[in-house]
Order: C-alpha cells, then structure tokens, then sequence
C-alpha cells in the first residue's frame, strides 16, 4: 500500500495550525460517504471522491482504525495519501487525484450494549448514509421508530450526529386475541418484562402491564383491529409514539415509557364518543332536597295552623 505518513511539512504545518483541525490539500468534493454495519457490529466506512487537479482531503470519522486504511482509484489501483490528525480528528490527502478515488477503513469501539439493544452515536459534518445487516430489521434513529423493510439503510441529508438504536436480537412476545370470530397475532417487542395482557373486543382497546422504565416498547398488529386513530395511555396520562404502516396493512406503534405501570392502547374515535355519551348535557338533571328545606316547611306548616285556629277562634266569638 502507498501510504505516505506526512513527517516534516506537517511539523511545519501544525506550528499554525491546531492538530484537531489538521488538514492538507482543498476538501474534496465526497460523491459518497458511506458506513457499513455487518452481522457482528463491525463498521467499514466508505468515501468516493471526485476527481481534481490538485492534492484533496477527506475527514474521517471518529473511531477510524488507522491501519485499516485504504485509497484506490474506481480500477482497484492503490494511491498514494497522507494522513493527518490522528487519532482524534484524522484526515486523508490524496496527492494525485485525477480519478474518482475510493477510500476506505473500519472504525472501532463504536457500539454501547444495554441488555438486548446496541447504541451507535455517530456524526459527520456532510451528508451520509447507515447501511445494515439482513438481520435488522427495525431501528430507533433518536428515538423514532423506521421499520427497514427493504432498503436496509437510512440516509442522514443534512449531516450531523445522530443517535441509533436497534436489537442485537429482536425480543417478541406473541398475543393470540380473538375479534369478530378472527384470530389475530399481537407481537409486543421489548427488553422490558410485560405481563397481564389484555384485548377488550368492546372498546377496540389492548393493555398490558410495564415492568422497567425507559425501555422501547413496540406493538405490531394488524390495523382493524384497534383501529386508528390511536391513543395511548400510561398510568392513565397520554404519552408520546410514532407509528408506521405497511403493505399488509399492519401498523407498528413504538413508545418509550418513562415509568413502569399499565399501557392502554385504545381507539381515539372510542374515547370520544365515550366522553360525548357521559357528557352533562346527555345526563338527566336529579334535583336533591336540601335538609334545611324540611325543616322550613315545618314550621310554616305549624305556623298556618295556628293562624287557622286562631281564626276559626275569632269567628265563634263574634258569633256569641
């Protein structure tokens, strides 16, 4: 391999320039900024650049295995490079450039483990794109569900970090409910332990009981059976989630509890109606009697008698 590590330029250089920001040669212009994510979590990243006439340099991604780098023209033909900034902020100079160049290298420590979920906080400051393995097939991309299907990867426009999450291995749990005489499958998808499941035919609603907080939650189902609109509840609050639907007609609902307790998903059209129906202009008015009220009828009883008496006793007098 034609690597040239730069020695007595760069000692020149780094006298005015900080090392974290090194850098040798015009940027390059990057066609393709890739990461590629394989069965057991290791990362190849790969950069194709344009072609320029003069030297061209490529910022690498934090992490970067230094001796796992690569540069060949699009015919597989090693060029010479330098690099600089390492091993923090390293960068690649390609000296001749006159054809799309290919770089390429593997990046190390990358991922956090939690139990069942890997956490990749990555950025770069142009755009880029994740590629995964065949095994992934769902993802959290700063807390918001994508289900891959079939693209297998995700494409970051703007650049920047971003955080993403997926299983190493998927953990389900399977609900068998019935519904209008079907049978439909619930697939609950969680590091959290969960139990008392429930479908309730009548209000179109599902619960379940959340054992650990903090942990993503994901309901897959098909979609008549709920019904969209959705709210979701937890410990009787709405929270937050994001939804996606596909082909099958299946909807995918992800939340991320922030307290272990009962999770109702219910349809929203439900609970309106619910409240339109125990509303106080739908209720009978019942008007309750006072026992002070009692007590005044009394004694203008007691009073009108009296008064009647003393009358009837008038009336025999003047007779006489």
């Amino acid at each position: 391999m034609n690597k040239i590590i730069i020695t007595s330029l760069m000692v020149l250089a780094l006298a005015v320039i900080p090392i974290a920001h090194a850098q040798f040669g015009t940027p390059a212009y990057q066609k393709l900024t890739q990461l590629i994510i394989d069965e057991s979590e290791n990362i190849q990243v790969k950069h194709v650049t344009g072609v320029s006439n003069s030297p061209v340099s490529v910022n690498l991604f934090e992490g970067v295995i230094t001796d796992s780098i690569i540069v060949t023209n699009e015919d597989g033909k090693e060029l010479e490079f330098g690099v600089s900034g390492m091993p923090d902020y390293g960068s690649v100079t390609i000296f001749s450039p006159d054809q799309n160049a290919i770089i390429k290298y593997d990046l190390k420590n990358m991922f956090r483990q939690s139990d069942n979920l890997l956490t990749l906080n990555i950025g770069y400051p142009k755009p880029f794109s994740i590629l995964f393995s065949e095994k992934t097939e769902l993802i959290f991309l700063n807390n918001t569900m994508i289900q891959l299907g079939d693209k297998k990867g995700i494409s970051i426009n703007n650049g920047g970090y971003v955080n993403v999450e997926y299983y190493s291995e998927i953990p389900k749990q399977i609900e068998e409910v019935s519904w209008r005489e079907n049978k439909f499958d619930v697939e609950i998808i969680t590091d959290s332990e969960i139990d008392k499941f429930n479908f309730n035919q009548e209000s179109k609603s599902i619960t379940f009981q959340i054992n650990e907080k903090n942990k993503f939650v994901t309901i897959n189902m098909k979609e008549e059976l709920v019904g969209s609109p959705y709210t979701i509840s937890l410990n009787d609050e709405k929270i937050l989630y994001n939804k996606s639907v596909n082909k099958e007609n299946y909807v995918s609902l992800s939340m991320k509890p922030q307290a272990v307790g009962e999770i109702i998903v219910i349809n929203s059209e439900y609970v309106q109606d619910l409240n339109q129906n125990t509303s106080n202009d739908n209720l009978t008015e019942v008007t309750t009697n006072n026992p002070n009220d009692y007590f005044i009828w009394l004694v203008l009883g007691g009073v009108l008698i009296i008064v009647v008496i003393v009358v009837i006793i008038i009336m025999r007098k003047i007779k006489k």
